[in-house]
């Protein structure tokens, strides 16, 4: 089991949406990961945007959070000088401010793994001396 991951909103939307086309995959990807499974909330509120033909969706999400599956981990002010900077330095890429959320909480957190489903853009994105997210699922 990998300890300490970092949960992106594709993996959460595909985990929530049996319909979607990487369910299956999500699905079997987290029998890897030791809960909880940690995240923000820009990640949700992504989530949320995305699952809301899904009635019950967020719903679900929250049970997760309630039940310990999922824990959210805060933003505080302090890191806004931190968020800028990503958002600059990858402008190209386009980043959400879930994605750069969710690097600034591998940083200070000191955690080096991520479940997503953007391999494209966390492929890319470097924290902490220059090194590079490991990314589920495989």
């Amino acid at each position: 089991m990998t300890p300490r991951v970092l949960l992106d909103t594709g993996p959460l939307v595909a985990l929530l949406a049996r319909n979607d086309a990487w369910h299956e995959r999500c699905s079997e990807g987290l029998k890897e990961i030791a809960p909880p499974l940690l995240t923000c909330w820009p990640v949700l509120a992504e989530a949320d945007w995305l699952l809301r033909d899904h009635t019950v969706g967020m719903q679900q999400m929250l049970g997760w959070i309630q039940s310990g599956l999922i824990r959210v981990l805060p933003i505080r002010d302090e890191a806004v000088p931190w968020l800028m900077t990503f958002l600059r330095k990858y402008q190209r890429l386009r980043p959400q401010l879930a994605d750069a959320s969710l690097v600034y909480l591998a940083e200070s957190e000191g955690i080096d793994t991520i479940f997503t489903l953007d391999r494209r853009d966390f492929s890319a994105y470097r924290f902490a001396n220059n090194r590079a997210l490991r990314i589920l699922p495989r």
